[in-house]
């Protein structure tokens, strides 16, 4: 290493770096971004500057973190979801683009179902709070509470409550377990759902440094939503609305789950942009 590297040099040497070893180059510039501190736009701008030894070296570091498996959330600690910023760590799922979709679906259904009312709205399995807190965020006057097995998890997505200024009560327990009691208008979750024989089929960045108890689950990945489809019946007002995301293998199941448990309900599979099935969703009438 010199002692004197321009920024756009370093960029170019780790994004090199990081194509030779079979990682996204983008990661590259996220990962400066987060050193220097510096937008998009700011980093662009400043590719002619002098960048700091020190600053470069942890920079560096980091790089070869991300090829030797860390995901770049964990060493930025932060991902963008739905337009807010989210804290992460190593205790909770790194929120995935797939779950805006499900926050889109619920308040195109809300809207439809639940014009102008006070709503209560639970978030079974909250893990960072992404969905718990942008619904707080998106329908400011609903009263959210989420759950999550996880106390480390709990405590993770209190900060993003906290740093997003969302009133969310936060409550530990097994799945819907803490909701017992009350009556909700709203429950949306994204259980653990992938087979523990498809473990091998994921990202080592995924497999090795996800949270397993965010990921997998029991029978092919199904055990989560049979256990909530025993437990939403009681807990569910009329009209009423459930949004589960899922594997895009188990549409069909789990349609069936939610349709032994409310006969009389719409349920209905919905794809993500990518065409797969990733959410299933009930209408209580």
């Amino acid at each position: 290493m010199t002692d004197k590297i321009l920024i756009f040099e370093a960029l170019n040497g780790a994004s090199s770096f990081l194509k030779d070893n079979g990682r996204e180059e983008a990661a590259a510039r996220i990962l400066l971004q987060h050193e220097l501190g510096l937008s998009h736009a700011g980093l662009l701008a400043s590719l002619r500057d002098e960048i700091d030894k020190e600053v470069h070296e942890r920079f560096w570091a980091n790089i070869e973190r991300h090829v030797a498996g860390t995901p770049i959330q964990h060493l930025t600690g932060s991902e963008e979801f739905y337009g807010r910023s989210f804290q992460v760590d190593e205790h909770v799922l790194i929120p995935r683009p797939e779950t805006e979709e499900l926050i889109e679906e619920a308040l195109s259904q809300i809207e439809r179902h639940f014009p102008g009312k006070n709503l209560k709205i639970a978030d079974i399995g909250t893990g960072s709070g992404i969905i718990a807190v942008t619904m707080k965020c998106e329908i400011p006057e609903a009263l959210v509470t989420a759950t999550d097995i996880s106390e480390k998890a709990l405590q993770m997505a209190q900060k993003n409550a906290e740093k997003l200024m969302a009133d969310v009560a936060f409550l530990q327990g097994d799945l819907a377990e803490p909701l017992k009691g009350e009556l909700w208008d709203v429950i949306l979750s994204n259980p653990p759902y992938i087979a523990y024989s498809e473990a091998a089929d994921l990202s080592d960045s995924v497999r090795d440094f996800e949270p397993h108890l965010a990921l997998f689950a029991d029978n092919d990945g199904l055990a989560l939503y049979e256990k909530l489809a025993q437990q939403l019946p009681e807990l569910l007002n009329k009209p009423g609305i459930v949004g589960l995301e899922i594997g895009y293998k188990q549409g069909a199941a789990v349609k069936e789950m939610l349709k032994a448990a409310f006969p009389e309900a719409k349920v209905y599979v919905k794809k993500d942009i990518n065409k797969k099935d990733r959410m299933v969703f009930c209408i209580i009438e």
